[in-house]
């Protein structure tokens, strides 16, 4: 199997991610904070260290203030859930996954807040002018993806920051296409909120997440009970990280994660996935009505790009490439559906080819061919 869906999740793992999750169950797969037995020390232990590495990663705060989460999208509802009140304006952008839609809609749809969805421009990106057009008064949290799942485009989150912190509002950043490829920093980059998956480019498996949370915010628990560390009270703790961490960890997983974490190269993957769609971009010139969806220029994306064909339909086209070429992309609206609209992609969306870490160039010319028998040259 050719594997291009790495913008869904990374695949394949590092073998240091299997093999230190077989050496966790095997040797130390208690539930941490639980007990004071050596199995829990040990689980605890491994958490922390997972904390540190994470907040080392990403200029945060302080270990303690990085939240272990099931997935990016674990995360988001933390932060958003958490810091809105009653009667607050978010402003967020069409480029926003379901991750961010749907939580924000389903609040808008009760009368809980008012959101104002930004507009991308032709090239696929968010203006920050028009973040500073969109800021209210009430203005409590401004929600951004660092890049397009769509389309890889990354989009200008320092400058964003720069004004967001200006007018004294929350910044949350959606890293989820851009941690593990990209540099983030917190303090650079004026970020509030960062949430993250750990099983796309920081290559963990799935399960895993966190949500970096800056000293200007304290979000209210979205889930309550077990955290080990407190059992005394009848409410939820207040100390970090056990006031966002309800419930038995994913324990394995973050095993895993620290693994994956302690073999990972950023700028080393960035180039070479950029190598790979230059590639591809070269390479798709000589196929019948196909086009790249937003900015084509290889350097301002993360390893993902979408492609439409003017004589097949996106599933059509995937569908062909697994069944007869055994290749791995995903098509459709990729849980971004206002992108879509935006693109004119909406409702069959794009065919989406997401190179990663282990991808070769042997494999992206495979991919090329398969395109020009399948789509026609």
């Amino acid at each position: 199997m050719i594997y291009l869906d790495n913008a869904s999740t990374s695949w394949p793992k590092p073998p240091e991610v299997a093999a230190e999750m077989t050496r966790f169950l095997n040797e130390d797969g208690a539930n941490p904070g639980r007990a004071s037995h050596r199995m829990a020390l040990a689980a605890s232990d491994m958490l922390r260290a997972v904390r540190l590495k994470l907040t080392r990663l990403f200029d945060a705060d302080a270990p303690e203030r990085t939240i272990l989460c099931f997935n990016g999208t674990d995360a988001l509802n933390i932060a958003i859930k958490g810091v809105l009140r009653e009667g607050d304006h978010v402003v967020t952008t069409q480029l926003e996954h379901n991750a961010v839609l749907r939580p924000l809609q389903a609040m808008a749809d009760r009368g809980f807040i008012e959101v104002t969805w930004l507009p991308m421009n032709a090239d696929g990106y968010v203006d920050p002018d028009g973040i500073t057009r969109a800021l209210r008064p009430s203005t409590r949290l401004v929600a951004v993806t660092h890049a397009s799942n769509v389309t890889g485009l990354i989009q200008p989150v320092e400058a964003i920051g720069q004004i967001v912190r200006a007018h004294d509002a929350l910044f949350l950043v959606d890293a989820a296409q851009t941690a593990g490829v990209l540099d983030i920093s917190i303090p650079v980059m004026h970020i509030d909120l960062l949430a993250v998956p750990g099983h796309k480019s920081l290559l963990g498996p799935t399960g895993t997440g966190a949500l970096c949370v800056g000293d200007r915010v304290d979000p209210r628990p979205w889930r309550e009970g077990g955290t080990g560390g407190d059992s005394s009270t009848l409410t939820q703790p207040t100390q970090y990280p056990y006031v966002l961490e309800a419930g038995t960890p994913n324990a394995v997983g973050f095993a895993g994660l620290g693994a994956a974490l302690d073999v990972l190269n950023p700028p080393g993957t960035l180039a070479h996935e950029r190598r790979l769609l230059a590639r591809l971009v070269d390479g798709l010139g000589e196929l019948d009505g196909g086009r790249i969806m937003g900015d084509p220029e290889v350097s301002r994306r993360v390893g993902t790009i979408s492609l439409c064909f003017s004589t097949m339909r996106p599933d059509e086209v995937g569908a062909a490439l697994d069944r007869s070429f055994d290749i791995a992309v995903r098509a459709g609206l990729h849980c971004a559906p206002l992108t879509h609209k935006a693109l004119g992609t909406f409702p069959d969306g794009t065919l989406r080819v997401a190179p990663g870490r282990y991808t070769t160039a042997e494999e992206i010319d495979r991919l090329i061919e398969a395109l020009r028998e399948i789509v026609g040259a």
